[in-house]
């Protein structure tokens, strides 16, 4: 079995620095922590590290790192998850990674020093040394929305296909063929199953299954711009546009109206994976696939609490709605 000196030699600091590291004390610098902790993971001593000993006692804290908190969708799930928290007696700390894996690394670290009962995680991407520690420290943690390919934790996400499933239905309804897919990065999860749940729909519901058609952005609204005009330098002119999340759909917005003008970007139709609440105000407005991130943030709750008090915990996919603004609908 690894001993605290086979980790300090394997990361390269003092036995000291690597003995504060693995007692979550503060006083040590955020490259030794990053060091110290994957050098622990890999030769498996982290089992008898930080988290699992500050475990010992109680603090009725949970991390919670979201993907970015300016995506409505995150926003309302952290503040669904904090009073669900709230309301079994716990308090969270709320991080932000900005859809950045290395800040979310970062912030991985400092949740490794800290005195949290449990973690609640929207990754960014596959796993790092970081977040291989903090698995392998028992350290009681659920994944929000997105999975990690190789990490067996719960799951509390969106129904992917299903929401795809309703915009494809939607789109068919309209009588457009001609559409252009904006997807999100495929190292997510959540991009990933959007992809690929419209490339396997699009035919049985009428749409071009021409792959000029389709791109991908960051799921920020300037990736999404990029992603658009590439489509529409290749010469496409779809008649709609599907948008992977809010931000994406409001790049590839603003994309159209720029490069085409306003009359000709009126005639296209946009949908959109994630409601935003300013698209019932846009004219025409937007129809939207609707998340319960609400309930997506409650439900990791209760299943990382079920996990704290040793209990066990069940992925959930959470359903969607489709909220159709187009003219002539019920909605």
């Amino acid at each position: 079995m690894a001993t605290i000196k086979d980790v300090a030699a394997r990361a390269g600091v003092a036995v000291g620095t690597a003995s504060r590291v693995l007692s979550g004390s503060p006083q040590t610098s955020p490259d030794s922590r990053s060091r110290v902790l994957a050098a622990a993971a890999e030769l498996g001593y982290i089992a008898n590290g930080p988290a699992r000993s500050l475990r010992r006692a109680r603090t009725d804290v949970l991390g919670l790192l979201v993907s970015d908190i300016r995506n409505p969708f995150f926003s309302e799930l952290a503040h669904a998850a904090e009073q669900e928290a709230r309301a079994h007696g716990y308090t969270v700390i709320l991080a932000n990674a900005n859809e950045d894996a290395a800040q979310a690394d970062a912030v991985l670290d400092v949740f490794a020093s800290q005195r949290i009962d449990g973690l609640l995680l929207s990754p960014q991407g596959p796993k790092t040394p970081r977040l291989e520690a903090l698995l392998a420290s028992d350290l009681p943690i659920v994944l929000l929305n997105r999975s990690i390919e190789g990490v067996d934790a719960p799951l509390y996400g969106t129904d992917n296909a299903g929401g795809v499933a309703q915009a494809l239905k939607w789109l068919q309804r309209r009588g457009h063929r001609d559409v252009a897919f904006i997807g999100g990065p495929e190292t997510f999860s959540t991009g990933a199953e959007r992809h690929d749940a419209y490339l396997a729909g699009r035919e049985a519901h009428g749409i071009c299954t021409d792959d000029a058609l389709v791109d991908a952005g960051d799921f920020l609204a300037d990736g999404a711009a990029e992603a658009m005009l590439r489509i529409l330098d290749r010469g496409a002119l779809p008649t709609a546009v599907f948008g992977a999340n809010g931000q994406t759909t409001l790049g590839a917005m603003r994309a159209v109206h720029e490069r085409l003008g306003a009359e000709a970007a009126s005639l296209i139709e946009f949908v959109s994976f994630d409601d935003v609440e300013w698209f019932a105000f846009m004219s025409p407005p937007v129809s939207a696939v609707k998340n319960d991130a609400p309930e997506i943030g409650r439900a990791g709750v209760r299943g990382l609490l079920a996990l704290i008090n040793g209990g066990t915990a069940t992925s959930q996919r959470i359903a969607t709605t489709f909220i159709d603004r187009s003219a002539g609908s019920a909605a």
